[in-house]
């Protein structure tokens, strides 16, 4: 009895902090996504919501998710099973995620610079013969430079469930005759899905309401969730269908983070 005791005391900080900046701000957003721009209760937010302008920007912003989802991913599953086999992993990967410690605006602004008319990557072009292109303000430029931010947050998990997978099971499954294809098919990628989950999960998400780097990278000529809850607050003061928006993304969320969580039978 009194070791529950304090185990309830323990929890309490943490219970509280889960009710005032978790569960208290998301009662904030539904309560306020019932009012219209003058104030007036009414349902006529979650009505626009679904018009046909709403429902394209939510499918660009699922597109350009999945699509910098799938990018990190390519980059970051290879990345991270060369790092595990290199002799100072640790180092490599410390070397990796140091970037992410760097302000994102600050990074912002770096590729503006770098992807400008007189930026490095047009010079290069230029080197190379391809000649000065439009590289800022594209979709391409939005993209890159989400993976970049993102991928380190990609690469850790993965880094860390292929870190701790058992050697003796590669070796046996080479014993058995399996190809390394075979191998990373019926292995490899099994055993580490759930470092893989875990990294769509932190990528996707926050790539899911990206709202700066659509302005200062892609020019607003990219038109996400965060884009239009940001417009809604700031720019025209509709705070009610801006916090409509909020509440839709908050349920996608927990959507994608209940799907990637689901287990497979026997895991």
């Amino acid at each position: 009895m009194q070791n529950k005791t304090f185990r309830n005391l323990f929890m309490l900080p943490y219970a509280l902090w889960i009710i005032i900046f978790v569960i208290a701000p998301i009662l904030l957003v539904v309560y306020f996504s019932f009012f219209d721009i003058n104030g007036n209760f009414s349902f006529t937010n979650y009505k626009n919501f679904f018009t046909a302008t709403y429902l394209q920007m939510t499918l660009n912003s699922f597109w350009y998710a999945f699509l910098i989802t799938v990018i990190s991913l390519l980059i970051a599953y290879p990345t991270a099973y060369i790092l595990t086999r290199t002799k100072h992993k640790q180092l490599w990967l410390l070397l990796i995620i140091v970037p992410s410690w760097i302000n994102l605006l600050l990074k912002a602004y770096a590729f503006i610079g770098i992807f400008g008319t007189h930026g490095a990557a047009n010079r290069f072009l230029e080197w190379a013969g391809i000649g000065s292109r439009q590289l800022l303000f594209t979709d391409f430029s939005f993209v890159f430079v989400a993976v970049y931010i993102f991928i380190p947050f990609m690469i850790l998990p993965i880094f860390n469930a292929l870190d701790k997978l058992n050697p003796s099971l590669l070796y046996a499954a080479s014993d058995l005759g399996a190809s390394k294809w075979t191998t990373f098919r019926r292995v490899i990628f099994p055993l580490t899905l759930d470092g893989v989950k875990s990294g769509c999960q932190v990528v996707f998400i926050p790539a899911l309401s990206l709202f700066m780097l659509t302005r200062l990278i892609a020019g607003n000529r990219v038109i996400t969730l965060g884009t239009a809850i940001e417009q809604q607050f700031l720019v025209t003061q509709n705070w009610g269908m801006g916090a409509t928006i909020a509440v839709f993304l908050i349920i996608i969320m927990v959507g994608f983070m209940a799907l990637t969580s689901i287990r497979r039978r026997g895991v």
